[in-house]
């Protein structure tokens, strides 16, 4: 397993990570492995790119709640915009998301 270089708590205080909910998801039309996934963040909506196809199917996804990253660039993905990345863990028996151990508003703070 990589270790990576330890960061200083005002690095870690850089990261918005909140509790989103997910209101829609979707094939992604021109990658096999993404979903396109709706995301109500509180105080807005956004789309993410997430490389969760095969391992999540969209229906499985629409109303639950997960931990992402608020505040990653934008970035263009296979022709989408993805405003954000969803957190998730990935071991011998897959990929995991990560989320809260009960229902969450939408945007409260991961600290």
């Amino acid at each position: 397993m990589e270790t990576k270089p330890t960061i200083s708590y005002a690095d870690f205080a850089r990261l918005d990570l909140r509790i989103a909910t997910v209101l829609e998801a979707r094939d992604h039309p021109n990658a096999d492995k993404l979903l396109l996934l709706k995301i109500d963040v509180g105080d807005q909506q956004k789309q993410i790119v997430a490389g969760i196809r095969g391992h999540y199917t969209p229906e499985a996804l629409v109303g639950r709640q997960i931990v992402v990253l608020n505040n990653l660039e934008p970035a263009l993905l296979r022709g989408e915009e993805s405003q954000g990345m969803l957190l998730a863990a990935t071991d011998a028996g897959g990929v995991v998301l990560l989320a809260p151990d009960r229902a969450c508003t939408p945007g409260a703070v991961v600290k």
